[in-house]
């Protein structure tokens, strides 16, 4: 939950240029770490299945701690906002100390304000939830690894990680016992007069998160993952600004979004038109998940032998 002070937005030009830039830069390292991986000595290239169940934890403008909101911090967990989720991936190790991985999370967010007993947020009474698919591309960097398992050694790992991705969301709240979309409802202006721009249902977003699995046979692992997901959107809750006009809101729109743009059950003057409404703060959330993975092929190079390799525990001549 993040801090509720006067929003001040200002619009960044030159981030898609640098989710580009760095899109393209994982792409080409993981092309060449690919087709380059006989330059190095203690090789290893491995290729893993990845599936996993878990929570989410949504942080932006709605619930919260009993607190005054703290930005992007670990204190404004609101426990009764966490929901379900689950990933599916694909690994690709090409040397002993570096990976890249391709996942897929999806899963629930949500946020309420009744959950806080904060007095300016609890009288706000704004809530949300909402779908999030999560689709990125990872490049990983292993701390630690015991590579081979044996009778008195565990295989294990850990591991970190970054990247690039883009999420899909659909912010959604309840209305006479129904759950309705809030994009199309325009909930603080979007697209009309005097209010901001129509939002996207998508952003980009960076995933930052450590790993760590062990070995339960010759073929599979499981561990645990938590990431930590920064996005470039305000709007995954679908509170940003300022309240805008409920009367134009319900005359251009209807009810639902006069209703719902200002849904306040007391202290009802500290939300006129005008007002803040959220902050200016991009929204990130948190995934911890239960992993399994099962190796579909492996091969080691060493010092000693770099002629020969091993795949799926076989030792073959290059």
């Amino acid at each position: 939950m993040k801090k509720l002070k006067q929003c001040n937005l200002t619009f960044f030009p030159n981030v898609k240029n640098k989710v580009i830039i760095l899109a393209t830069m994982l792409i080409a390292f993981t092309s060449y770490s690919q087709n380059s991986y006989l330059k190095f000595k203690n090789s290893i290239i491995e290729k893993e299945l990845i599936v996993g169940f878990g929570l989410t934890q949504f942080q932006g403008d709605l619930g919260g701690r009993n607190q005054i909101g703290k930005d992007y911090s670990l204190a404004d967990i609101d426990m009764q906002a966490t929901s379900i989720g689950g990933l599916i991936g694909f690994r690709y190790r090409f040397h002993r100390f570096w990976s890249t991985s391709f996942t897929c999370n999806v899963g629930l967010l949500k946020g309420d304000d009744a959950y806080t007993d904060e007095v300016i947020r609890n009288s706000r009474n704004l809530h949300f939830r909402s779908i999030i698919v999560d689709a990125s591309a990872r490049l990983e960097f292993i701390v630690l690894a015991t590579n081979k398992q044996k009778r008195n050694k565990v295989k294990k790992r850990l591991y970190v990680f970054s990247g690039i991705g883009i999420a899909y969301f659909n912010p959604k709240a309840k209305y006479l016992d129904s759950w309705v979309a809030l994009r199309p409802l325009s909930t603080e202006g979007q697209g009309m007069p005097g209010g901001i721009e129509k939002t996207k249902p998508v952003s980009a977003t960076i995933p930052l998160g450590i790993g760590f699995t062990v070995g339960i046979g010759k073929k599979w692992k499981i561990g645990f993952e938590g990431s930590y997901i920064k996005t470039f959107t305000d709007y995954i809750d679908d509170v940003s600004t300022n309240y805008y006009d409920p009367n134009v809101l319900g005359s251009q729109v209807g009810s639902d979004a006069a209703y719902l743009s200002n849904p306040a059950k007391k202290n009802a003057t500290w939300f006129a038109p005008g007002q803040q409404r959220g902050s200016e703060q991009n929204d990130a959330y948190f995934f911890a998940n239960i992993i399994v993975s099962r190796t579909l092929g492996n091969r080691y190079w060493n010092k000693r032998d770099v002629t020969h390799h091993q795949f799926n525990g076989k030792r073959i001549k290059n």
